[in-house]
């Protein structure tokens, strides 16, 4: 057990916890460390980015990075509830496969989904992972990633069938259409012959938190009036439970 780690941990939680900024003698005491221990734990929270040094006082208090990790935990943790009727109303008015996935560096993790009721559909596995740039959800959500972030992520492209977008620039103008139209597509890159659709989900910050989406085989997607048709389906499940996280954008 790394404990300088646990006692970092220990002093976030302790300043997180405290309804007021705090010294660095209030942590020494609180955590029997001395003077120069407490507060090189404590510039080492704040140069990577957990609090912040008021100039004035030399207190220290907790930075939004630390709210901004909880709601997005929190977020997660009410998603499945929140998102439930929406998803049930997609499967419903699509009768394709549904899935509610979340992005976990480059791959997606399928956190529920709802089978489709005709008797060919797309299998995943609930808690399964698909690299994110070949499936739907994945590509709604690396639209909206800032480009610092997604480089790393496009620098060693996989081909898994004939369809995978290997090219990184290919694929960034693939993620701009995705932005620009509110919907991302997956043409048969993760499975042969396996389309899908996604959209968005947003915390009440704006941020994309999840995507929703439908997949199924690509001879009931392929055809113009039906992408057409399930994206709007996305886009309306995607919206409505972006509003049950308290987001008015």
């Amino acid at each position: 057990m790394d404990k300088t780690l646990i006692k970092g941990l220990q002093v976030l939680e302790f300043v997180a916890r405290e309804p007021r900024s705090v010294r660095i003698t209030d942590v020494a005491a609180e955590m029997n460390l001395t003077k120069s221990n407490a507060y090189r734990v404590l510039k080492t929270l704040e140069s990577a980015g957990f609090l912040v040094q008021d100039p004035a006082n030399k207190d220290f208090k907790p930075s939004l990075k630390v709210w901004e990790l909880g709601m997005q935990v929190a977020a997660r943790m009410d998603l499945r509830t929140l998102a439930a009727n929406a998803l049930r109303q997609l499967a419903d008015e699509s009768r394709e496969t549904v899935h509610l996935a979340v992005l976990d560096k480059s791959e997606v993790i399928y956190i529920e989904k709802i089978d489709s009721p005709e008797p060919v559909g797309a299998y995943t596995q609930l808690g399964g992972r698909a690299p994110a740039y070949c499936v739907a959800t994945g590509k709604a959500l690396l639209s909206q990633m800032p480009e610092a972030e997604l480089a790393p992520l496009l620098a060693n492209l996989h081909k898994f069938t004939a369809s995978t977008i290997t090219n990184a620039k290919a694929l960034r103008a693939e993620l701009r259409a995705a932005e620009a139209q509110g919907y991302a597509i997956n043409r048969g890159e993760w499975r042969d012959a396996v389309w899908g659709l996604a959209s968005v989900i947003r915390d009440t910050t704006g941020a994309s938190v999840a995507a929703v989406g439908v997949s199924g085989p690509q001879y009931r997607l392929d055809d113009p009036a039906t992408c057409e048709r399930l994206a709007g389906l996305v886009k309306t499940a995607a919206r409505k439970v972006s509003e049950a996280l308290s987001y008015r954008g």
